[in-house]
């Protein structure tokens, strides 16, 4: 019988010839991803067991990225528990307030993460990692713990959703509106504990980045992962950061392969696309109604790439934030930052009205750096639109693409970015 892409990673991590859907393993963790928020339950486990050991330091990523710079003392106090458990335990791959950024975010760019290997993390969105044709995916504390100590974890073979999409994009649309419509189109549990194997040539055709943002809203459908096969684009993306296809192991499915669900998109008929609160599957045509925003937010581990940055200054650049509404934006990581800097766009968004942040998951999650006051409307390149995400309760939270973000913060209504092109 055939296998998956992720059931091959799963049989070579786990000591067996195959592996299937449905089958309990355990597997071994080539990368524990670590943040400031739920990496100290973890470690209290582990201290209250007398396990407080890693398995290995140098297969341990630690960047806080959630609540720093720390908003309050106990913001402060889980930043300062990370930091004293990366020193004593000699974890080098460490990346501080004004190295770092989001967490997802640096780990795709550091060439440590590697294709084929394995990823747990406290953290739902570690599936954002599938990009490089890896096993990468969101744990509890508990597994957490496990994973530091030991550097294996047990899993229950996921069964698989092959997402074909086929065709190119119009102009104005985006791997944000792909996936959103994939997630409107089989429902916010259409997914559920399954890998979403992304495939055809409009995906042959994304680049890196695109790519990333498809695998990091799996969990938006329920998804355990999203992965990509590794291709002639992903061994460049690992060259420029000083890995080379000797380096680590390419996987591909079988022709024979077991697929749970295939899902057909014509990505030439999918349009600038909105979730609607309060949920990611509730998505509408961009534009499709006038609703006054009162924030924009740019940001998050799905949209904060130099990619999506560009995409908002070419619609804000001789252009301005509308009165009404408040406009941050968040580079992903300190380094994306800088080469926005360099390309200036921050110039672009400060001069449109425009408030650019330090990276951070910041407003994403109703930490800081924006949170929503009652009643508030926000229209965010984010990943999440539930009720109380990004702050008080009774705020609205639209979903979209860079693009669509920048155009409704222009309009000051949720609008549609096809109708805003370069301004002259």
């Amino acid at each position: 019988m055939g296998m998956t892409i992720a059931e091959k990673i799963l049989a070579a991590h786990s000591g067996h010839q195959e592996v299937v859907a449905g089958q309990l393993i355990e597997c071994a963790t080539d990368w524990v991803l670590c943040h400031e928020i739920t990496t100290p339950a973890a470690l209290k486990m582990l201290e209250d067991r007398g396990m407080d050991t890693v398995f290995n330091p140098d297969q341990i990523v630690a960047v806080p990225d959630h609540s720093v710079p720390a908003m309050n003392i106990k913001a402060a106090k889980m930043y300062q528990t990370l930091k004293a458990w990366v020193q004593k335990n000699g974890i080098k791959h460490f990346y501080d307030v004004g190295r770092g950024g989001i967490a997802h975010v640096v780990l795709e760019n550091t060439g440590l993460m590697k294709p084929g290997q394995t990823l747990v993390s406290g953290d739902s969105h570690t599936c954002n990692a599938g990009a490089l044709g890896a096993f990468a995916t969101g744990v509890g504390s508990t597994d957490l713990a496990g994973a530091i100590y030991a550097g294996k974890v047990w899993f229950k073979v996921p069964e698989t959703m092959l997402i074909r999409v086929t065709g190119q994009t119009n102009a104005g649309v985006t791997p944000k509106d792909i996936v959103l419509e994939v997630i409107k189109q089989i429902g916010a549990d259409g997914a559920n504990y399954m890998v979403m194997e992304w495939v055809g040539d409009y995906i042959d055709h994304l680049d890196m980045e695109g790519r990333f943002t498809l695998t990091n809203m799996a969990i938006e459908a329920g998804g355990k992962t999203g992965v990509v096969a590794v291709d002639d684009t992903t061994r460049k993306y690992m060259s420029e950061r000083g890995v080379h296809p000797d380096q680590y192991t390419e996987y591909t499915s079988d022709p024979d392969a077991t697929y749970k669900v295939v899902v057909e998109i014509d990505a030439s008929k999918v349009e600038p696309t909105i979730a609607y609160p309060h949920i990611p599957s509730n998505g509408k045509v961009a534009g499709s109604d006038k609703i006054a925003v009162t924030h924009a937010y740019v940001g998050s581990c799905t949209n904060g790439r130099i990619s999506d940055l560009r995409d908002v200054a070419r619609i804000l650049k001789g252009r301005k934030v509308a009165e009404n509404v408040q406009m941050i934006v968040v580079p992903a990581t300190q380094a994306i930052w800088k080469q926005a800097a360099q390309e200036g766009l921050l110039e672009i968004f400060v001069d449109a009205g425009a408030s650019v942040s330090y990276p951070s998951c910041g407003a994403c999650l109703g930490m800081h750096s924006g949170v929503l006051g009652p009643d508030d409307v926000c229209i965010s390149s984010s990943n999440r639109n539930f009720v109380g995400r990004m702050g008080d309760p009774s705020a609205q939270i639209y979903l979209a693409s860079p693009a669509t973000v920048a155009a409704s913060a222009v309009a000051g209504h949720l609008a549609d970015p096809r109708e805003y092109n370069a301004a002259d």
